[in-house]
Formats: structure tokens, C-alpha cells, sequence
């Protein structure tokens, strides 16, 4: 039996995709929230976490480095192997797929594959193999192209989501001239005329 956390924000969705799994005889399926995914994680001990990166509370939280962590407190399962991140994506978004990679994903779904595709690549994850919609391909190429760095993204998605110098600095555990020389960098590398000119430049491109 495989054990699945499906980690989804939308209570309706969350639901329809836990049932889709459900039904195939080799799952048992949990489901959560982000914001109580870690405790389930505990809880479940899962050979699979799937995960929307597009969702408001998962994306944020891959933002600030978190959706790694959600994984030390998967333990590996009934003594086999270590739990494996499945993320779905959205290939229009680079940065979710270069924040799930830094994560160590090991499978991504396109959100407009087939539902075969899901079972599959949660089949793949459980054995521990590596598992991508050849879709993501293109996206994958433009996340090797961020011209920042992941502390640089780090700061730019903090300020992204209106947070100020200080409040960055306290969330990084860095200080206010540091975060300003970030910034300083971030509007260069991305030829911005400002934060705000590099804020919109970064979701044109799907990095934020």
C-alpha cells in the first residue's frame, strides 16, 4: 500500500484529486492544507507528498524555502524508502519548478496532464524514481535562466508580498544593508528602474 499526502488548499479541488487516487487499489490517501501539512506529514508517514506549488499557501511557503521542510517531517516510511515530493506545476511558472527542484523533488506533473499522469508519477516517486511531464520541459529551461541567485529570489518574493526592509531583514535573519544591497543587485541583474519596476518584471516572467 502507498501512502499518499495530497497537499492542496482548495477544499473542493483537494477533494476531487484525493478521490481520483483513492480509486485506484495500491493508495491510501490523506489530505491537508498547507498549513497543516507538516502535522499530517508527522502523522502519515507518506511514501509520496503531491503538492500544488500553484496554490496561494503552498507557493508562498516554497517562496520562503519551507516546501523542503515539509519533507523532514515525512520520515521514511515503515522503515523503506524516504518519502518523495511530487509537486504539480504550472509550466508558465519557472520559479515553482526551481524552488520544487531545489526542494529535491523528484516528480513534476503539469496541471494540464491527463489524471493518468498523477497516478503514474506518484507510482514512479514512491519507487524514489525521478518522474517530469515532458511539457515542463520549456520551463525548465527558463529556471535555468533566473538571472538571481536563491537568497536574491528569496528576498525579491518577501518584497513581492509587500514586505518592507525590516520585515525582510527579520524574516532572513539579516540586516536592513544587507537586504538593501540584495535589492540593489536584484534591480540590476533584472534591469528594473526600481523594486517595484523589478517586483513586475519577476511575475511577468513567472519567477514570483
Amino acid at each position: 500500500m502507498i501512502r499518499v499526502l495530497l497537499v492542496h488548499d482548495s477544499y473542493l479541488l483537494r477533494s476531487a484529486l484525493a478521490a481520483l487516487i483513492q480509486a485506484e487499489p495500491e493508495f491510501e490517501v490523506a489530505s491537508a492544507a498547507w498549513r497543516d501539512a507538516r502535522s499530517r506529514a508527522r502523522s502519515l508517514q507518506p511514501h509520496v507528498c503531491v503538492v500544488d506549488t500553484d496554490c496561494p499557501g503552498s507557493d508562498k511557503a516554497a517562496r520562503k524555502g519551507e516546501l523542503g521542510k515539509l519533507m523532514a517531517e515525512a520520515p521514511a516510511a515503515d522503515s523503506g524508502p524516504e518519502s518523495g515530493l511530487l509537486v504539480l506545476a504550472n509550466a508558465g511558472r519557472p520559479g515553482q519548478l526551481r524552488r520544487a527542484h531545489k526542494a529535491r523533488a523528484l516528480g513534476y506533473i503539469d496541471k494540464n496532464a491527463p489524471p493518468q499522469r498523477l497516478l503514474d508519477g506518484i507510482r514512479h516517486v514512491a519507487k524514489q524514481e525521478r518522474f517530469i511531464d515532458d511539457s515542463l520541459g520549456y520551463g525548465f529551461l527558463k529556471a535555468a535562466e533566473i538571472p538571481l541567485t536563491e537568497r536574491e529570489l528569496g528576498v525579491l518574493s518577501l518584497a513581492a508580498d509587500g514586505a518592507s526592509i525590516a520585515e525582510i531583514a527579520r524574516t532572513l535573519h539579516l540586516s536592513n544593508g544587507t537586504i538593501r544591497n540584495y535589492l540593489a543587485a536584484i534591480t540590476r541583474k533584472t534591469g528594473a528602474r526600481n523594486r517595484v519596476d523589478a517586483i513586475r518584471i519577476s511575475r511577468c516572467e513567472g519567477w514570483v
